[in-house]
Formats: structure tokens, C-alpha cells, sequence
């Protein structure tokens, strides 16, 4: 097996599209785990996983991870995880945020309804 430059994942090139809401891109996987880019300009809904943990880090902007018993800001150049089981919800501060997120392949996302 070998690698090559043209095994290069180019991010630029998905962040400059224009999104309407949200768009998530499978980048790579890593054993067995997905890292996926998501250029947001709305709140994602509340949820869970109840199989896996995900990993946030911010490429462009500022991502609000609103929790139970909270909000989290994260900035450009920051990343956090969310253990599995726990209730978030992410949503871009200031119109625009882009993200990589680290998760498990087959990981299951559970909506939760909140008023």
C-alpha cells in the first residue's frame, strides 16, 4: 500500500461552496471511525448518540454546542468532545461555522423533541 499526493483531502475546496443550512461531508475513516466536514449556517436539531462519542473541531468561525447544562463556544483552532449518551445541539454563532467532527461510522443519532 502506498500514498501519494493525490490521496490529499483539499478542505478548502468543500468550505467555499455556498450552503443553504448544512452540509456534511464524509472526509476519510480512520479504522473505525468517520471524520466528516459540516459547513452550518443553522442550528442542528437536539440529539444523542447512544454508540459513540463525537469529536468537534473548528476549522472556520465559531460553533455553539448548546448541553442540558449549558451553551459551549468553541473557536477556530479548538476541539471538544461529547461523550456518548449526552444531549447537544450545534449551531454556528454569527451565521456560519465549519467543522470536523470525529464519530464512529455506524454511530446512531437519536432526535430528542424539546420545546
Amino acid at each position: 500500500m502506498s500514498i501519494s499526493s493525490a490521496d490529499i483531502i483539499d478542505l478548502n475546496g468543500h468550505t467555499t461552496n455556498t450552503v443553504d443550512s448544512y452540509i456534511n461531508i464524509p472526509l476519510t475513516e480512520v479504522n473505525d471511525h468517520v471524520v466528516r466536514m459540516s459547513v452550518m449556517t443553522e442550528d442542528f436539531y437536539w440529539h444523542y448518540h447512544p454508540n459513540s462519542d463525537e469529536t468537534f473541531m473548528v476549522i472556520e468561525g465559531t460553533l455553539l454546542i448548546d448541553l442540558e447544562t449549558g451553551t459551549i463556544e468553541l473557536n477556530k483552532g479548538q476541539m471538544i468532545t461529547v461523550p456518548k449518551n449526552m444531549p447537544h445541539r450545534t449551531r454556528p454563532k454569527d451565521g456560519r461555522s465549519v467543522n470536523l467532527t470525529i464519530e464512529l461510522t455506524a454511530m446512531e443519532t437519536v432526535r430528542i423533541e424539546k420545546d
